[in-house]
């Protein structure tokens, strides 16, 4: 058993929305499953390489983990990054974020089944786990730094406590996993914006100019 930022005390997390006691933010839970990611890798490392029957464990819960976060932020948080690149307020970071995530997505999921070849806790096995662990650590870094950061500057928070929900019930609804399916960025960011453009919702989701807003430049 996993255990992602829905299953971690969210104390961190919790701010003051009108209607609730309070809210928690989906760039907080994104931050939280990033620790305890991190936090797993580093236990692979510290286990025995002869103790095979503990790394397999912490492996299966991690490797699963790393596909159902990464299919979380697919199907929850991109599409809601990219409704700022076509709303009336442009984030002109949305689309190349976006695309650099969902390749970043498919180095991770890659990586993880160039790791079922080798024999648990061999050279082979463990080089191939730390490349996992390389290819979701520049994502992970990269997310925090941009993605996460721009989405928290401008969406109001109110929407990002919806979206958290649905992030959370998504990682519980598939706690044992999912099929790991690669998708071509352009095609997914092309689909993901037309789905917008038709529910009428781009952009929607923008906070009220506040400080520390993003407003800037146009990717029309």
């Amino acid at each position: 058993m996993y255990a992602p930022a829905w299953y971690l005390p969210l104390a961190a997390a919790r701010q003051q929305v009108p209607g609730h006691t309070a809210a928690v933010d989906i760039t907080q839970l994104i931050l939280d499953d990033h620790h305890e990611q991190r936090r797993l890798f580093a236990i692979l490392e510290q286990i025995d390489p002869a103790d095979t029957g503990s790394l397999a464990q912490v492996w299966a819960r991690l490797s699963t983990f790393l596909e159902v976060h990464a299919q979380a932020e697919e199907e929850i948080f991109y599409p809601e990054l990219l409704r700022l690149a076509i709303g009336p307020r442009h984030l002109a970071s949305a689309e190349p974020e976006t695309l650099d995530a969902i390749h970043d997505h498919n180095d991770i999921r890659d990586a993880i089944a160039e790791v079922a070849p080798h024999p648990v806790g061999s050279a082979e096995w463990l080089a191939a786990i730390a490349a996992v662990n390389l290819a979701n650590g520049d994502h992970m870094a990269e997310e925090e730094r941009e993605g996460l950061t721009d989405f928290r500057r401008s969406v109001a928070l109110q929407r990002r406590h919806e979206l958290a929900v649905a992030f959370a019930v998504f990682e519980s609804r598939h706690f044992s996993g999912v099929r790991p399916v690669d998708k071509d960025p352009a095609e997914y960011v092309a689909e993901a914006e037309r789905a917008a453009e038709a529910d009428g919702t781009a952009d929607a989701s923008v906070a009220a100019a506040q400080p520390g807003s993003l407003g800037i430049g146009s990717l029309r």
